[in-house]
This record gives C-alpha cells, structure tokens and sequence, in this order.
C-alpha cells in the first residue's frame, strides 16, 4: 500500500509539473505573438539593425539588474558554450535575419518557416535535449506544420531566394537557441539562461546601440518606440522566462508544438493593433493546429 501511494503520489507529481509546463509554454507564446505587431511597429521608423541591439541592449540591462538583486551566483565554465549559442540563436540570429528576411519576403511568406519553427525546436530537443517522443508525437508535429505552411502557401507567395535564406538560417538558429536553453535551463534555472545570455551579450550590443542611433528622435514615431519597448521587454525577456521554464516542465520536443499556434495569436493581435483582416481559412486552420498540438501534448512524452 504504502509504495502503491508513493507511486500515486509521483504520479500526480510528475503529471502536474507537465501541466504547468504546458501552461508556462501558452503565456510564453502569447507574449512573442505580440514580437511580430510590435516589430511591425516599430520597423516603420527604426532600422532593423537598431532595433535587434537595441532591444538586447534594453533586455540585457533589465537581466543584469535582476541578477545582481537576487545575488545569483555566476554559470561554471563549461556552461558559458551553451550560453553563447543561445545568444547567438535567440538575442541576436532570428531577430536580426528575420527582420532582414523581411525586406524580401512578405510576412504571409515568413508563415511558412514559422510553421517549421515548432519541428525545428522537436529536432534539435533529440539531438541536444536526448529526448525521445513516440512515433504518434512525430505525426501530430509535421502534420501542424503542413497545416501552417498550407495555409501560407494558399495566400499566394512570391519566391525570393535571399529571404528564403534569410528566414530559413533564422528558423535554424532560433530552435537551437530555445533546445539549448531548455537544457541548460535544468541546471541553472530558466530565466537566469536568458538572463546570462542576454548579459554575454551585452559588451557587445551596447556600443552597437549607440552607433546605430538615429539620426534624428524627432522622426520616431511613438508607436515604434512602443514596439521598441515591447520586443525589449517582453519578447526579449520576460516571454523566455515563462517558455524556457515551460519547455524544461513539459519538454523540449512536447511543449515545442505551442509554437504552431504563435502565428495565429500573431495574426489576431496584429488585426486588433493594426486593423488587419482575419480571415475564415485562418480560424479554420487554427482549429486544426489546436487539434495538433493536443495531439503532441498527448503523446509528446
């Protein structure tokens, strides 16, 4: 009896902890679908090599402050590799070429690698993460991907090699960013990853920021630099802190699948802040990747 109500007991335990993984990794992707409004806003009047070291820069003043409050004590050596490649994939690769990639292709058109985002992020969570999801997990994760790169493709797309590359390279990074984070995360905690690589990366954000500067404030809109603050502040840090801890509770590979859902909140959002159509075909398709992601979630361990 007594090892009958140990193993409930973990059970319980471990079925809860998933569950807030999976709620950890929802508030995480709501917060980036407001990247995409934001970015928009802000792009129209700041440059997109501004905007990325200036959100760093923002980002990584805000973590270091944090970390000096709570006296967390400093990554041992062979933790800072793994800290320069989430830097490398998440402060600095997707913002920047996403943002370049941008100038080529239309954001319809970035849907399209967006989609492959969720099955990047399972892919490296094997190769890094040493995850294992069942062959059912594999199934539910390309067939949402099918569905959002489906529903890209039906808008109507115009090939661009250059943004292609651009977006393709950026997809890459980003889910290596967010694989290793999560790993690194079960030993130094989920938001001090974040916090520490924003910090790595601040010697060099810092200068750029100032160098980039605008030429003039006065030409700055007000909505950009609310965009500004928002992918500094938010996307930047506090949406890591929710999904990093997310995908360390639910799985890297599992709570990944969340990721399907990102455009579609993007999308919403962008047509309350910016009056942008949504269509039927498009509440259609969410249905559909929500039905996906339930799949993943249930075979996902």
């Amino acid at each position: 009896m007594l090892i009958e109500a140990s193993c409930l007991f973990l059970y319980k335990m471990k079925s809860g902890n998933i569950t807030s993984g999976w709620l950890n990794g929802l508030i995480g992707v709501l917060i980036f679908s407001g990247s995409l409004p934001a970015t928009r806003m802000a792009v129209i009047d700041l440059s997109p090599f501004f905007l990325t070291v200036a959100r760093a820069s923002i980002a990584g003043l805000l973590a270091l402050c944090v970390l000096f409050v709570f006296k967390e004590k400093r990554p041992a050596k062979k933790q800072f590799f793994s800290l320069a490649i989430v830097a490398l994939g998440v402060v600095v690769g997707f913002p920047l070429l996403s943002a370049l990639a941008l100038r080529y292709v239309t954001s319809a058109h970035s849907i399209v690698f967006v989609g492959m985002l969720p099955l990047a992020t399972a892919v490296f969570g094997v190769l890094r993460g040493g995850e294992r999801p069942r062959a059912a997990f594999w199934i539910f994760s390309v067939l949402g991907s099918l569905f959002v790169v489906g529903y890209a493709i039906a808008q109507g797309l115009s090939a661009s090699p250059a943004g292609d590359g651009l977006m393709l390279l950026a997809i890459i990074l980003c889910a290596l960013g967010y694989a290793e984070g999560a790993r690194l995360s079960k030993t130094l905690g989920g938001w001090q990853v974040i916090s520490w690589a924003l910090v790595l990366s601040l010697p060099f954000m810092a200068p750029l920021t100032f160098i980039l500067l605008p030429s003039s404030f006065g030409t700055v809109s007000t909505s950009a630099w609310i965009g500004l603050v928002y992918v500094s502040l938010f996307s930047m840090f506090i949406g890591f802190v929710f999904w990093y801890r997310g995908l360390v509770q639910g799985g890297i590979a599992a709570v990944g699948q969340l990721q399907l859902l990102q455009p579609f909140f993007g999308l919403a959002l962008a047509a309350m802040l910016l009056h942008e159509k949504v269509s039927a075909g498009m509440l259609l398709v969410t249905v559909g990747v929500i039905l996906c992601v339930a799949g993943s979630r249930r075979f996902g361990r």
